[in-house]
């Protein structure tokens, strides 16, 4: 997220607009704002990675490529989401704020700190629409080969799949209003 509250301070000192202002699509601007922000975020992962042998995890170098892939799409619809946030505000403080109000909702119904077990319960249906929560089974399921972990997913692509779906909303989401603004 800090890459994508950096883009406030670059906004308001001009610096993006200029960029904005060059021969290149919005698109491609937010495209490789988000990928910087995406990459910051999978090293991030790595290093946790690279530190599970030491807590007993033993992760194959092919388990560790799917991690990480995983890892990439999972970031890059988070990353997505500060971007679409943060372009339109002022204030660091207030982006703060505003992503604590999604990000917090987002990692605690995702099932990373407790399962949903009874389906006649609100939580459940959060649980299950939420994209994190797919992403989180997704990188369980990459870690442990075949633990389904909190969602009884048929398959791995499943998995991967809205996460990769919200991903690339956010990204057209925030090429779009950053369309609208230079407009």
């Amino acid at each position: 997220m800090l890459s994508t509250c950096a883009c406030i301070g670059v906004r308001r000192v001009g610096l993006l607009q200029s960029v904005l202002g060059a021969p290149r699509s919005p698109g491609g601007v937010v495209c490789g704002k988000i990928l910087g922000g995406t990459t910051l975020a999978l090293m991030q992962g790595l290093i946790f990675l690279l530190l599970a042998p030491f807590v007993g995890i033993h992760i194959s170098p092919e388990r560790l490529l799917i991690c990480l892939g995983t890892l990439f799409i999972v970031g890059f619809g988070l990353t997505g989401l500060g971007f679409l946030v943060a372009w339109p505000m002022e204030s660091t403080q207030g982006f703060h704020a505003i992503m604590n109000v999604f990000l917090i909702p987002l990692w605690l119904m995702s099932g990373a700190l407790f399962p949903a077990t009874d389906p006649h319960t609100w939580i459940y249906w959060a649980i299950h629409l939420n994209p994190v929560t797919y992403g989180v089974a997704a990188v369980r399921r990459a870690l442990s080969a075949g633990d389904p972990g909190v969602l009884p997913l048929r398959s791995f692509a499943v998995a991967l799949g809205l996460p990769l779906a919200f991903g690339l909303g956010m990204a057209a989401s925030s090429a779009r209003v950053v369309q609208q603004r230079c407009s």
